[in-house]
């Protein structure tokens, strides 16, 4: 490295270095010596994660508040050209249709072309990496452009489409925190390490759902739920520490740009205090909890139903195959024609964004009540200081207007999860169920006006607490999460209804996780991701099955005194990335693992060192230098099939040898326990296991040393 040189004042122009500048001041040079290296001593004292976890919420709140404020901008000018085309129907309903047409296509076409791993929500996908398997190239930083370019195009189609941004940007999260993870590896020196690599990428989901909604204890909550089945105490402080950076960054920038006074919750409400709701309209809540764990089986299984489908068709599915814009764009006509405001679009709101959906729905007042005596005039434009009239045309009443909005949203949501896109599918589950509770409130409001309680004091009842209840229980039913009773309240800055929406979340949790899985694991089973199912209940019988019942007796294994010969037809024959060491080919005592690459390189260096008329075995290649690992974990033939699920979900792992008394005689990775546990979940019928059984008879071993040892 060439040495820094300057100019001695006074001097003839002849460089000298800069020790030699410093020379003259001798204690002014030691006291700044003395005070970066005390500085760098207090920085680094707490661990230098909290950088790279503060570093990661505030870019991720910079981009959350970019992306929303350029959306924000193409919406706005996409209203104005639909308001200044005029009367005239046919460019009205081409200005409506052809914007979200086109800007769909090119979010398709666009992220498909650089990778098609960037499409869709990324949840599925980010759980199962969470789990310990390596999805080639998701995490790669390429993927970045491709999925925030896309996703902006998505979320500028506005509530045409009806899609969020939360699964993306989770997505988008890990990526980052997958960078910094590698950045923080080469600027400290530590050697890779995986443990370190997983809670980066913990914290990075949990900051995803912090930066979308300004609410980091729910986030960090939701984060834990839904990508991960166990979850280390020790990564909690990580995902707050990051999740409270990004989301104080992103309502910061709000306050920067003049749209809030202060740091405050996205979607205020002003419910009453004092009396927030009477007692017997717990029941309500309760019931209200039922109907959305009902309504949520019925959308998880008809969305799971249609994917399927649409990969069993030869038309559709030969379609997203090779013409996946094309797709995109026929599906975002029907969509938008739909929502076309002069036609059916005007019974559903349609002419207002996802943000004033919410606001809307969340409203104090009952609209059936001050709709009773008189019917408003349907608007021309929507009244920003009325927007709730969208809610009442009247042609149909507040009832009807909320019913065609259930119906018709329920599956158009289901259409829209399978556009090829970069999109979130959270929210706009999240609205549906807000519309549920408002369907309800505003029947007991008209049912019962003056409150359900008789006293002095008047109570009316409230429909956006029923709104933020079923937001809240449908959301939480369908993604299988308690946390969402948690989201409602740091979304709207009000806790008065804690008791009641949790409540509801939990009865409609209870009803869809006993016959449906959540949404995401629903587009795990359908894209067939490498992903252990749950052991659900006790019911399933897995304690009886053990591990010789399914274990995989085939297993090809290295002996120290295997001639060289040998070894290289294995390696040649076999593709397997690990092999299991014995000691002698007659024993088969289990003595570690040796690796298929370092294993060849060993090969290729070694071989032409020896004399035609040696005979090496494969221990000269281990002395020589090829590297063993030691078999840390194994398994006995009589480990139960849930003993054996947890230790692959706690530990991340992939394989595991079986062992008896020391000798190695089978080998169980994802692909045996997911089968095993798939026969216990859906046992075969009578007919089909006397059929296979003829072959290869269901959880009975064909080794028989395992069955004397038993």
């Amino acid at each position: 490295m060439e040495e820094v040189v300057g100019l001695r004042e006074g001097s003839s122009g002849k460089p000298v270095s800069l020790r030699e500048l410093w020379s003259p001041c001798p204690r002014i040079r030691r006291g700044i010596q003395r005070t970066l290296e005390w500085l760098k001593k207090r920085l680094f004292r707490v661990g230098e994660d909290w950088y790279f976890l503060m570093a990661l919420g505030v870019l991720m709140a910079l981009i959350s508040y970019a992306m929303n404020f350029a959306i924000r901008s193409v919406i706005r000018a996409h209203k104005w050209l639909y308001r200044e085309i005029g009367d005239n129907h046919l460019l009205r309903y081409l200005s409506w249709t052809v914007y979200p047409v086109a800007l769909l296509s090119f979010s398709s076409g666009f992220s498909q072309s650089i990778t098609p791993s960037s499409g869709g929500s990324g949840i599925p996908e980010v759980k199962t990496i969470l789990s310990g398997v390596i999805l080639e190239d998701y995490l790669d930083i390429k993927n970045f452009g491709a999925k925030v370019t896309g996703l902006s195009c998505t979320l500028a189609t506005g509530s045409t489409s009806f899609l969020g941004k939360l699964g993306p940007f989770v997505h988008l999260s890990v990526m980052i925190a997958a960078y910094l993870g590698r950045l923080r590896t080469k600027v400290i020196g530590d050697p890779e390490n995986k443990t370190k690599e997983m809670e980066m990428l913990a914290a990075g989901a949990a900051v995803g759902v912090a930066t979308v909604f300004a609410a980091p204890i729910s986030g960090v909550l939701f984060s834990i739920e839904v990508m991960s089945s166990h979850f280390s105490v020790w990564d909690y402080w990580r995902g707050f520490f990051a999740a409270t950076c990004g989301a104080f960054m992103f309502r910061l920038l709000a306050v920067f740009n003049s749209e809030q006074e202060t740091i405050t919750s996205i979607y205020k409400t002003s419910f009453r205090v004092d009396i927030p709701f009477d007692l017997p309209e717990i029941f309500f809540f309760v019931a209200l909890g039922a109907i959305c764990g009902i309504l949520s089986c019925g959308y998880n299984f008809c969305q799971r139903t249609f994917l399927f489908f649409l990969k069993a068709n030869g038309f559709t599915s030969k379609l997203l195959a090779t013409s996946k814009p094309l797709y995109t764009a026929l599906a975002a006509v029907v969509l938008a024609s739909i929502t076309y405001p002069p036609g059916v679009g005007r019974f559903m709101a349609s002419r207002l964004s996802m943000e004033e959906h919410l606001e809307t729905l969340f409203d104090n007042n009952s609209w059936a009540l001050m709709t009773k005596n008189s019917s408003p005039p349907w608007p021309g434009e929507p009244d920003p200081q009325n927007l709730w009239l969208e809610w009442c045309h009247p042609q149909l009443t507040v009832f009807g207007t909320l019913v065609f909005f259930l119906v018709m949203k329920f599956w158009m949501l289901i259409l829209a999860t399978t556009i090829p896109i970069p999109a979130g599918y959270f929210l706009p589950i999240f609205i549906y169920g807000a519309a549920i509770g408002r369907l309800l409130g505003e029947a007991l409001s008209v049912a019962f006006p003056e409150g359900i309680v008789d006293g002095d004091e008047v109570n009316p009842i409230m429909p956006g607490a029923y709104a933020l209840a079923g937001a809240a229980a449908f959301s939480g039913a369908v993604t299988h999460t308690i946390s969402t009773a948690l989201l409602v309240f740091e979304l709207t800055g009000q806790i008065v209804h804690a008791l009641p929406v949790l409540m509801a979340v939990l009865v409609a949790n209870a009803i869809t996780q006993s016959y449906q899985p959540s949404f995401y694991d629903g587009t795990i089973i359908v894209k067939k991701l490498p992903y252990l199912p749950w052991i659900r209940g006790r019911k399933i019988g897995s304690y009886p099955v053990t591990v010789d019942h399914f274990m995989n007796c085939t297993l090809t294994t290295l002996a120290k005194d295997m001639p060289l010969e040998e070894v290289v037809k294995v390696v040649i024959s076999t593709d397997v990335s690990q092999y299991p060491l014995v000691e002698t080919v007659e024993s088969q005592t289990l003595v570690g693992i040796v690796k298929r690459t370092q294993l060849v390189q060993a090969l290729q260096s070694e071989l032409a060192s020896w004399a035609a008329d040696q005979q090496p075995c494969l221990q000269d290649i281990l002395v020589s230098g090829c590297p063993t690992q030691p078999v840390t974990l194994q398994l006995s033939p009589e480990t139960s099939l849930h003993e054996t699920h947890n230790l692959f979900e706690l530990l991340n792992l992939q394989l595991l040898f079986v062992t008896s008394r020391g000798r190695v005689v089978g080998s169980v990775t994802w692909a045996e326990l997911k089968k095993a546990i798939s026969t216990l979940t859906n046992p075969p019928t009578a007919k089909a296991s006397a059929l296979s059984s003829e072959e290869s008879p269901p959880f009975i071993s064909s080794r028989p040393e395992v069955a004397e040892n038993k």
